[in-house]
């Protein structure tokens, strides 16, 4: 069985460099400005919210990250896109967050990391995994103190992870491949932004974040030693996904539709004109272009072309693997006992949104 898991993760990985190299046929200020002006998505937006079909107001639950979301955000798609909505973003610093939102139907959009995605449907939260939005890499890791120099080291450290989420999966998979007990580390639950505060106190001796906090505690004197890229080598491999409101998508899947045209353009720009999308971004992530580049880099972002893969998303008669994945996460956390239940493959099935 656990040979089989892995050969599903290594498939998720197992982006082609075709795919990643892909050109378009429009420069990156087309893309941009076509996204108002006839482009897939903008002229059926127009006629969606004529018609009633779009409406007044649109949430979106964002993390800041270097993911395709946030160059949307940068670019100003959603504007464009759903002209005649008010979009409105809120921030959000751990996917747990984003669930409790979702769940009291405060956003209608929100990005998750495939842990926090699989512990929502877990939790019977009422929304569906409409894009996949990256895989993770180096963009997520354990970072620690000089003195630390081997996992088996970090017994009787303190280590915060934010629980619930992509690192703290990873994390727990960490221990568990090198055959430590999780009694045998003091692991606290931090946010990222918590996180970092404790870091510079001294209070904690290392974390499993995201970025941009990783490398902030990197520059404050940080050593990584060990990336999510290395565990999904090893067979748990973790990534972001977009999620809507199951009552929103049932009332406007036209907008949704539309929303992955928007992020089908965020990405194709990036792949197109990197500098462009850098520069987009930046401000967002607080970065300069060149260390926002840097930071996109450590992931490998999908098109919506990718989605219907059968290693991704699949269609409604062939559906892919994340399935499986989302339900082999829960098992884990369940396992670990992070999580009382997880949902069988069927339900989980039931929540991707083709």
């Amino acid at each position: 069985m656990q040979l089989k898991r892995r050969n599903v993760l290594f498939g998720l990985m197992g982006l082609s460099l075709p795919f990643v190299a892909s050109s378009c046929a429009q420069s990156a200020s087309q893309i941009t400005a076509n996204s108002s002006s006839g482009t897939p998505g903008s002229s059926d937006t127009t006629a969606a919210s004529g018609s009633g079909q779009a409406p007044a107001k649109i949430r979106v639950g964002y993390q800041v990250y270097a993911g395709p979301d946030l160059l949307a955000k940068g670019l100003g798609l959603a504007k464009q896109t759903f002209a005649n909505s008010e979009v409105q973003y809120v921030q959000f610093d751990a996917g747990r967050d984003v669930n409790t939102a979702l769940a009291a139907k405060g956003i209608d959009f929100g990005v998750l990391g495939s842990v926090a995605a699989s512990v929502g449907l877990s939790r019977n939260i009422p929304y569906d995994v409409f894009y996949i939005y990256d895989l993770t890499g180096t963009s997520e890791a354990l970072v620690v103190k000089p003195d630390i120099k081997t996992v088996a080291d970090i017994r009787g450290k303190r280590i915060a992870v934010p629980f619930s989420s992509t690192s703290h999966f990873s994390l727990l998979s960490l221990l568990k491949l090198e055959g430590i007990s999780p009694n045998e580390v003091t692991v606290l639950d931090m946010v990222p932004p918590d996180m970092l505060a404790a870091w510079q106190r001294g209070d904690i001796d290392g974390g499993y974040l995201w970025q941009p906090g990783l490398s902030k505690m990197e520059q404050d004197g940080g050593r990584v030693l060990a990336t999510s890229g290395d565990l999904a080598k090893r067979g748990y491999a973790t990534f972001d996904v977009a999620v809507v409101r199951r009552e929103f998508a049932q009332q406007y899947p036209e907008v949704v539709r539309q929303y992955v045209a928007m992020l089908d353009q965020a990405v194709k720009l990036y792949r197109q004109d990197p500098q462009a999308a850098a520069k987009a971004i930046a401000p967002e992530l607080g970065l300069s272009p060149e260390e926002s580049l840097s930071q996109i880099k450590q992931y490998t972002w999908f098109d919506a072309a990718e989605q219907t893969d059968s290693k991704y998303l699949g269609t409604t008669d062939k559906p892919g693997a994340v399935a499986k994945l989302l339900k082999d996460s829960a098992d884990f956390m369940v396992a670990q006992k992070a999580i009382p239940s997880a949902p069988d493959l069927e339900t989980v099935q039931k929540h991707i949104f083709y």
